[in-house]
């Protein structure tokens, strides 16, 4: 199914636009010289980005839709973070500062996925707001509204999923340190459930402080949490936490005394504070505020389990960037070019992680992710890719993202009796099944037509 039927304003447009992003999820890249495939293709990559017509922001929308589907009927998680993009070494050619001192050129890209919150898969991007930082704000920081700092980002994206999952059972918004906004907990929407890691040591309605609240309430149980891996190289470890929770009343900040704002508002703490870390290891610490309603032990480690997908996020990032798509390498140097292709990148990183995930099995179907096309040609090209062995068999339904991924596995070289396959190998299989899927195709525009 095409994501992007009926956007842009014209249908021949919104069908380069889908042909391009299924191009960087089967090469894997976001060079458009590659992507591309000879110079007629690069020129209409370039005519696609180009155009005033394409935004990041309707792209974003469009795959979200299709996120949405997904999600109905489900309890989901939407963790949310914020990356940057630099080029060191090149020259700014219209782009803003990122990095510490704010002199290196890049833009950032801040971004919500859904994940399942029982089979902890990702069902697809969210919301995504991707900027340019053209020059810095002369006003202090603690004189301006939130509407006026990029820091409204987090209130926005959690606005945006409150909106677009209505038909979702419970929507859990997952953010770090720097979510960690009065205004967050405040304005929430009354669909939205918030899980924010504190950074703040806040001031309690009862005269105490936050972070020193935990050391009164006794321990409620003891738990094993999975350290996510944080790149290559590092396999992850297993935590042992102390567990604590309690009800805690949050004055509102001294420098939010507005009429907007209530002065306190009551949340649940939960801490999670790791036993004997090995050595040379800084222990797992986590203070995490929440809505949902914390009374026993199973609450409060399931606050801590939730809490952990945020790493999906943090990966969708790797993929996007070093670890996959490398689009800090691309050639790409227009800035509105760049932004749009952006935004492609990263529903491509996503669909990448959700093939990955869907190779061990997923009950969701196959048009989560792939056209009409490329599941009519998985299906027809599976009884080729299979043996006689059980083990050399799909094992998974016919339509599904599992049986789909099966396939794309074996496209990209993956033998079945050996370890399973990883992000390359399931790109290299997608690059395969896009050019099998060609004879299954709608009719689509004429190569050569011009797009504006």
């Amino acid at each position: 199914m095409n994501a992007f039927a009926g956007a842009y304003g014209d249908e021949r447009r919104a069908a380069a636009v889908a042909r391009l992003s299924q191009q960087i999820v089967s090469h894997g890249s976001v060079v458009i010289r590659v992507v591309g495939g000879d110079r007629n293709g690069e020129l209409a990559a370039h005519r696609v980005l180009g155009s005033c017509h394409v935004t990041p922001r309707e792209t974003v929308a469009c795959v979200a839709q299709q996120t949405a589907r997904a999600c109905a009927g489900r309890r989901v998680v939407v963790p949310q973070d914020t990356t940057e993009v630099n080029f060191v070494g090149r020259i700014s050619r219209g782009l803003g500062g990122v990095g510490r001192l704010g002199e290196t050129p890049g833009f950032f890209i801040h971004a919500a996925i859904a994940v399942d919150a029982d089979e902890e898969a990702v069902l697809g991007l969210v919301a995504a707001q991707i900027w340019n930082r053209r020059e810095h704000q002369q006003t202090p920081r603690r004189q301006r509204d939130i509407s006026a700092k990029e820091s409204q980002r987090w209130l926005k994206t959690t606005d945006q999923a409150g909106q677009l999952l209505p038909e979702a059972s419970q929507i859990i918004m997952l953010g770090d340190r720097e979510n960690d906004i009065y205004q967050a907990f405040v304005r929430r929407p009354e669909n939205v459930e918030l899980i924010i890691r504190a950074a703040q040591d806040r001031a309690l309605a009862d005269g105490g402080k936050l972070f020193a609240a935990p050391a009164g309430w006794e321990e409620l149980a003891q738990q094993t949490v999975p350290v996510a891996s944080r790149g290559p190289g590092d396999k992850g470890r297993q935590a042992t936490v102390s567990l604590r929770a309690g009800p805690v009343r949050l004055c509102r900040p001294l420098h939010g005394r507005n009429g907007t704002m209530p002065p306190e508002v009551t949340l649940h703490l939960v801490e999670a504070r790791e036993i004997s870390p090995p050595a040379g290891v800084q222990p797992l610490h986590w203070r995490l505020l929440t809505t949902l309603a914390v009374q026993t032990a199973d609450d409060a480690a399931e606050v801590v389990r939730l809490y952990r997908l945020r790493w999906r996020i943090e990966q969708t990032f790797r993929t996007l960037k070093s670890d996959g798509l490398k689009l800090e390498e691309c050639q790409t140097h227009d800035p509105w070019r760049l932004l749009n292709l952006s935004a492609l990148a990263l529903d491509a990183a996503v669909k990448t992680i959700q093939l990955v995930d869907a190779r061990d099995g997923s009950n969701r179907p196959a048009s989560d992710v792939a056209s009409k096309a490329e599941i009519a040609a998985a299906r027809a090209i599976c009884p080729t890719l299979e043996g006689n062995t059980p083990r050399q068999r799909n094992p998974h339904p016919d339509g599904s993202l599992a049986h789909l991924s099966w396939v794309v596995a074996r496209l990209g070289g993956w033998n079945c009796y050996y370890k399973p396959p990883g992000p390359k190998t399931m790109r290299r299989g997608w690059d395969r099944l896009k050019a099998i899927a060609i004879g299954f195709s709608l009719k689509k525009p004429g190569k050569n037509a011009r797009i504006p």
